[in-house]
């Protein structure tokens, strides 16, 4: 259960957001799209675009003027799968390491 003190709407509507952009990063989103989806208004997904923009997590789409997630949504989620590889590829070793019968 989560300690309701630290919830903040603004930060879970941006969190909503990233998760809403995905799939759709060839035409991206209108921020229209976005308000209606999210039950908000246009000048907060204005807000809301401008800092994922800063953070370097969405970008705007010129042909559409929708928005999308950067490759460096893409590159998180690389590390992500790398790393748990790597803590597979550890756990084998340590199972086979006291599987060994001598």
């Amino acid at each position: 259960m989560s300690d309701n003190r630290y919830i903040n709407a603004a930060q879970q509507r941006v969190l909503l957001m990233l998760t809403m952009l995905a799939g759709h990063e060839v035409h991206g989103l209108l921020p229209s799209e976005l308000a209606k989806a999210l039950r908000t208004s246009n000048s907060n997904i204005t807000r809301d675009l401008a800092n994922l923009k800063e953070a370097g997590l969405a970008e705007q789409r010129e042909e559409t003027g929708g928005w999308a997630l950067t490759p460096r949504m893409a590159h998180i989620a690389v590390t992500v799968l790398a790393a748990m590889n790597k803590a597979k590829t550890h756990l084998a070793e340590m199972e086979a390491r006291y599987s060994r019968q001598r």
